[in-house]
């Protein structure tokens, strides 16, 4: 993927220098290792700011909600369904798009190796294989970069855009994987382990909201939490608020989530809240065939009714 910028950096100057898009959305270096920030560029000069490795796991697809500019969008797999899911739902039209379509072979869990090296992170570096990091004490580790990987990317079975005006190097191969070995476990569990599961995992939770704030799907002009008249969830700490947060924001994206990962990344505490979303998928696909963000001209599994849906949905 390192490969990749000078093409980036080529197409985002010309489509800049013709009037094509006003603007380009894109990637800079981040002040922190190993975040990579989005940016809006301008000027066909300022091209050379953008960068493009394993540390541009933002979805840059919130960038683009409800913006009236003709925009260009550097989209990885994950960002592309989402850009498909905007189109559906209205939030921006096609013809305002020129998407610069890249291949994505996983993005690196910062979190992963911060808990393996000691001292703080000073400098990064990579190659196509590996990531090699220097600390505070002057130690220099390597890692496999395969190792180090997000875990929706290691699961990720659309690596390619499904969606873009062009592509920015040859397509990659695709992965196959079983994506739903942990929520088949949770499924297989009785119902007071799985109570006793969920208390645990969103035990950590500080209701940052982090989560929502990153999902290129939390749009909604005033979200559930923050609704007064009615208030369908309290603002403490409560085990049962919180639970009531997270579950509610899922089912909001049931049918709509491409697990791009964004909620996990953000988390502080690294909640792994994406078990959630997975059901949902899982049961899209099981229940309609249905996959998020394959299609604009496909409407999604909720948003269709079908005589012949299975009578077990309802009852």
């Amino acid at each position: 993927m390192l490969t990749y910028i000078d093409e980036i950096r080529a197409a985002s100057a010309r489509l800049l220098q013709e009037g094509a898009v006003e603007m380009v959305v894109g990637f800079r270096q981040g002040s922190q290792p190993m975040m990579n920030e989005p940016c809006l560029i301008r000027r066909p000069e300022d091209v050379d700011t953008l960068v493009w490795d394993s540390h541009c796991g933002i979805n840059l697809t919130n960038y683009l909600t409800n913006r009236k500019e003709k925009i260009a969008v550097i989209a990885k797999g994950c960002d592309a369904r989402n850009i498909v899911t905007h189109i559906i739902e209205n939030k921006i039209e096609r013809e305002q798009l020129y998407i610069l379509g890249v291949p994505c072979q996983g993005m690196v869990d910062k979190r992963q190796i911060a808990m393996r090296v000691a001292g703080e992170i000073t400098e990064v570096g990579e190659s196509d294989t590996e990531i090699r990091v220097q600390t505070t004490r002057g130690e220099i580790q390597t890692f496999a970069k395969a190792e180090v990987l997000q875990q929706n990317c290691t699961l990720c079975t659309h690596r390619n855009p499904v969606l873009y005006d062009a592509l920015i190097a040859e397509a990659v191969s695709e992965q196959t994987v079983d994506r739903y070995t942990d929520v088949a476990a949770i499924e297989a569990m009785t119902i007071g382990e799985r109570q006793q599961y969920f208390q645990d995992l969103f035990a950590p939770c500080i209701r940052c909201y982090a989560c929502r704030n990153a999902c290129p799907l939390c749009y909604c002009p005033t979200c559930f939490v923050d609704e007064a008249q009615p208030q369908w969830v309290g603002k403490g700490q409560d085990a049962v608020d919180v639970m009531t947060f997270h579950f509610l924001r899922a089912y909001h994206c049931a049918g709509r989530c491409t697990d791009c990962g964004a909620c996990e990344r953000a988390c502080p505490v690294g909640i792994n809240m994406r078990v959630l979303t997975k059901k949902l998928e899982k049961d899209c696909v099981n229940n309609f065939g249905w996959e998020a963000g394959l299609s604009p001209d496909v409407r999604p599994a909720l948003d269709t009714f079908n005589l012949d849906d299975p009578d077990k949905l309802i009852k």
